[in-house]
């Protein structure tokens, strides 16, 4: 089995496979885009597989840390069984970290193939579904504030909004281009903003949708630096009633159906997961935002035959108010890979991974891993590739 990195001449091969494997109708104009590569995998001298990997960073403690966002996964189904999937995952190991991305993201469809390297559980991707009498008894704005549609003019401030709330957001892309095209927003159905005297205190993305009697409204994002910015853009969906059946609503702010939404006991949730790997400990550690922790230390052995340059024994120490990873220490700490992204994201603490047969050692040495994340709240993306 030959692995390479994918070229343009590829392309006819590459749409065949993702044609099969997700019945893709759209053929694109080049494989070959800024903000992205890809391995191919030939047997035989033709392409069997397939595998994309994004430019994307994640917020974590308010720092972008630079991920590799992998998607696309295909294998021709004349191949399969053959361990095509498997050798561009390990293939891709080495190429995020010489492209400087630590960690990597996917959303899994059969996560069995992707632990096995790996990867594990680590954040939500959710939609949820809000009828329209719960909107209607949400809470009124006491400042009402005048909305206007947004215009490419505003792109650079649409940004700036996005990112003042997904920097507190662990797990957020960052949206910085060129993987994500801002400009894109622009051709959605609603782009409404709320100027403020700094800036955008607020913008509503959303796309009108069939089904039910009436339709329903799909909103991508609703971003409020404020308590009075979310409840204005609240209020707006409000004015829908009578003309739509529900809203479905894209989480982005998790404060914002918590906190301030009406929803009752039970609700209707579409929940994808998305599983984290660290490819490179010691560079994810120092590109991650971290709580000012009390100096501290833990050692580490790492367990991790697909990405041995991080493997063996480490000490995480913790020293006015950074944090760094250091070679050596006594590996009082045993993780397996599958434990650092789970860790990394604070999707998990030292017991779940413990009992999950992740983590070995003493419970004592490990707390200190937990104090280190300090997270609070389920990681989260708002973005699918």
């Amino acid at each position: 089995m030959h692995i390479r990195e994918y070229t343009e001449d590829d392309l006819d091969a590459v749409f065949r496979l993702r044609r099969l494997a997700f019945n893709s109708t759209e053929r694109p104009e080049r494989l070959v885009q800024p903000g992205r590569h890809g391995l191919v995998a030939e047997l035989d001298g033709k392409v069997a597989g397939v595998l994309g990997i994004g430019e994307y960073a994640q917020f974590y403690g308010g720092a972008a840390v630079p991920m590799g966002g992998i998607g696309g996964v295909a294998v021709d189904g004349a191949t399969r069984g053959r361990g095509v999937a498997a050798a561009l995952l390990d293939a891709a190991l080495p190429v995020m970290r010489e492209h400087g991305q630590p960690i990597s993201v996917l959303y899994a469809t059969v996560p069995t193939l992707y632990r096995k390297r790996g990867w594990e559980r680590a954040g939500l991707f959710e939609w949820v579904e809000l009828p329209m009498d719960r909107l209607l008894t949400t809470p009124r704005p006491a400042e009402l504030m005048a909305s206007r549609p947004a215009g490419e003019a505003d792109l650079s401030a649409l940004r700036d909004c996005y990112l003042e709330v997904a920097r507190t957001i662990d797990g957020m892309a960052d949206r910085r281009p060129p993987r994500i095209d801002l400009a894109k927003v622009l051709e959605m159905d609603l782009v409404s903003v709320l100027p403020g005297p700094n800036g955008l205190r607020g913008y509503l993305t959303a796309q009108r949708e069939p089904g039910g009697d009436m339709g329903r409204l799909k909103v991508y994002d609703l971003i409020g630096v404020d308590v009075e910015a979310q409840l204005n853009l609240l209020a707006s969906l409000r004015s829908w009633a009578g003309t739509l059946d529900a809203i479905d609503l894209r989480i982005t702010d998790p404060a914002t159906l918590n906190l301030l939404g009406a929803t009752p006991v039970r609700y209707s949730v579409w929940t994808s997961t998305w599983m984290l790997r660290v490819v490179d400990l010691p560079a994810a550690v120092a590109a991650r935002g971290w709580p000012r922790p009390a100096n501290a230390a833990v050692d580490l052995e790492i367990v991790d035959e697909h990405a041995p340059w991080h493997a063996g024994l480490h000490r995480i120490v913790a020293e006015d108010g950074a944090v760094r990873v250091e070679p050596g220490g006594t590996g009082a700490v045993r993780l397996h890979a599958r434990a650092l992204g789970p860790w990394f994201s604070g999707a998990q603490n030292t017991h779940a991974l413990r009992r999950a047969g992740l983590l070995e050692g003493d419970p004592a040495d490990a707390v200190v891993l937990d104090q280190l994340v300090g997270a609070s709240g389920a990681p989260r993306l708002a973005d699918f590739f």
